[in-house]
């Protein structure tokens, strides 16, 4: 078989496995599940880098594999699923198209300019500085981002109810500019990991015990 089958991977095909069902639910009119699924993407997605860089003897191959299967995931996991949320919570209008294309469109944009950059520290290729800080911060918001701040959001929607669509369409295209402005964000180190950790865990918690609360 073509690819690279070893642990570093793993995490990477357990997120993508969550993504895609919660695509499936989102499309069922289930946004409740679709939300924690993509949160649960979004944990595994948190720590696979991390995983993958403990395998020192990987190939460059290997390593560029890693690269690309992990945007990859990134687009269908945290672009197209946000997206069929969108659809799930009432955003059916044609007029929503728009949206979806430029919301998917600038996560792929800055996922693709993550990876010229990501190669070329890779390769220790240094053009106007591009490999020179890679190490500390990101450049544009990470679309990853949307695995908390989506399931965060919907904390909202018990309140909001049938007009919650028009706030999540204000917050994808709000995402869409955070994803390809011209903005540093620190690249978080271990602390910031384990905190992130904890925080999507509570919110899962935050999530289910309103689906519980508000669905008697």
């Amino acid at each position: 078989m073509i690819g690279y089958y070893n642990y570093t991977v793993i995490l990477t095909y357990l997120s993508l496995a969550t993504g895609s069902t919660g695509i499936f639910f989102a499309l069922k009119g289930r946004p409740d599940i679709a939300v924690v699924l993509l949160l649960t993407a979004g944990l595994f997605d948190l720590f696979d880098g991390k995983v993958a860089r403990t395998k020192k003897d990987r190939t460059h191959d290997e390593k560029n594999f890693g690269i690309q299967i992990d945007s990859l995931n990134d687009v269908i996991c945290f672009g197209v699923l946000p997206a069929c949320i969108g659809y799930a919570v009432g955003m059916t209008s044609y007029w929503f198209i728009p949206l979806f294309a430029i919301f998917i469109l600038a996560g792929l944009i800055r996922l693709a300019y993550f990876n010229v950059r990501e190669l070329n520290e890779f390769y220790d290729y240094n053009e106007e500085g591009a490999a020179r800080d890679n190490d500390h911060c990101y450049y544009g918001m990470p679309i990853t981002m949307t695995s908390l701040i989506v399931p965060a959001m919907y904390l909202l929607e018990p309140a909001l109810k049938e007009n919650y669509y028009i706030f999540y369409a204000c917050l994808m295209g709000l995402l869409a500019i955070c994803f390809i402005a011209k903005i540093r964000i620190p690249k978080p180190n271990k602390f910031a990991t384990i905190l992130l950790a904890l925080l999507g865990t509570a919110l899962c918690i935050g999530l289910i015990v309103t689906y519980i609360l508000t669905r008697k």
